[in-house]
């Protein structure tokens, strides 16, 4: 079992920036796809963005494309999402994801390893 924990989460203005942090345990995520996912009050869990278990390839929302950045540290067993130039669309509460061995992280779903997710409220 992998157990995620997500932090970073806040309260910031509109043009700012956050970083968040996925902590994981009870294995490495060496051989885990990781995803960023979030989900806004009343609406449904959306990709936001993902990062391949080998070669460190990229893939965004359009949304977010050009503003966040996702990132893999393995050695600190450790999933980042720097977000920049924050909207208030942004707010919503973030979720970490792990998918072993998955080349399609914007498609993670129940049989996937989540977090309990970390809040994002970004004000105008």
């Amino acid at each position: 079992q992998v157990q995620l924990v997500e932090s970073g989460g806040g309260l910031v203005q509109a043009g700012g920036s956050l970083r968040l942090s996925c902590a994981a345990s009870g294995r490495t995520i060496n051989s885990y796809a990781m995803a960023w996912f979030r989900q806004a009050p009343g609406k449904g869990r959306k990709f936001v963005a993902g990062i391949a278990w080998s070669g460190g390839s990229t893939d965004y929302a359009d949304s977010v494309k050009g503003r966040f950045t996702i990132s893999r540290d393995n050695a600190k067993n450790t999933l980042y999402l720097q977000m920049n130039s924050l909207k208030p669309e942004d707010t919503a509460v973030y979720y970490c994801a792990a998918g072993y061995r998955s080349y399609l992280p914007r498609l993670m779903g129940d049989s996937d390893y989540w977090g309990q997710g970390t809040q994002v409220t970004v004000s105008s």
